[in-house]
């Protein structure tokens, strides 16, 4: 069967649309449940917290106080996590609390989709791991934001009011995290890329990419400068692989 290139143009046009239309991000509201969960991973976590200098948010009280003093002396077990549970449900969680934040993202959501359209869109000599839709689940705790590469979820901080830990702007803290995901297995696992440079590769590319749509973003602290001279534009960041295999060889 033959197709007019008209009708082909046509057919094109629309799925282009279609895709530009997409919504990548869906946002979430945590229950009582998720929030525990979280609260106590953070707190179990707490080591690694220390050790990179993260300032972290977790529900007042005594019972937190002793959670932390034990998770840093090894201690916890599962009936701190059921004490938790019962604390969070009876006297902390309030799903009214997230609804500036959820209203906030919600009028970024057009320029996250933009900015996630345009990394899909990129040519490069490595594979970044892209999601349709990419679950944004709010939370009142732990650092600040967080991702799994797995399934392509962004846990992001926020408080009652509707701030956000770094940022006035969540598209920010989102967009660190979408590039997190996307560069988790084919470079960061793949060369064993420790976390103060894996931080630096993530900013360096949100710069050298969106700087015009995120005037606010900036390079964190807690980086290793030593990839910095060789990520300078976006034909670098196209052989990220190499230069990382290089910079580690160092």
């Amino acid at each position: 069967m033959r197709i007019r290139f008209s009708t082909l143009v046509f057919l094109l046009t629309t799925l282009l649309t279609i895709a530009s239309a997409q919504e990548r991000i869906r946002i979430n509201i945590p229950s009582a449940e998720a929030e525990a969960e979280y609260v106590w991973r953070t707190i179990r976590d707490i080591h690694f917290f220390d050790q990179h200098g993260y300032s972290i948010s977790l529900p007042q009280g005594a019972l937190i106080d002793s959670l932390l003093t034990k998770a840093r002396s090894g201690s916890l077990n599962d009936s701190d996590f059921a004490r938790l549970q019962n604390y969070m449900q009876a006297s902390v969680y309030d799903a009214k609390d997230y609804q500036a934040a959820y209203k906030i993202i919600e009028g970024r959501r057009s320029l996250i989709n933009n900015m996630i359209n345009e990394i899909d869109a990129g040519e490069r000599g490595w594979s970044f791991r892209s999601f349709l839709t990419y679950q944004i689940n709010l939370t009142l705790y732990g650092p600040g934001g967080s991702y799994d590469p797995e399934n392509g979820s962004i846990l992001i901080y926020t408080t009652p009011e509707g701030d956000f830990k770094n940022y006035r702007d969540p598209a920010n803290t989102i967009i660190h995290e979408v590039v997190h995901i996307g560069i988790e297995a084919s470079i960061i696992r793949k060369f064993n890329v420790p976390h103060p440079m894996k931080e630096r590769i993530v900013d360096k590319f949100v710069l050298l990419n969106f700087k015009g749509y995120l005037p606010d973003y900036r390079i964190q602290n807690i980086g290793d400068a030593r990839i910095d001279v060789h990520l300078n534009s976006g034909e670098d960041l196209a052989r990220l692989s190499s230069i990382v295999e290089k910079v580690l060889r160092e």
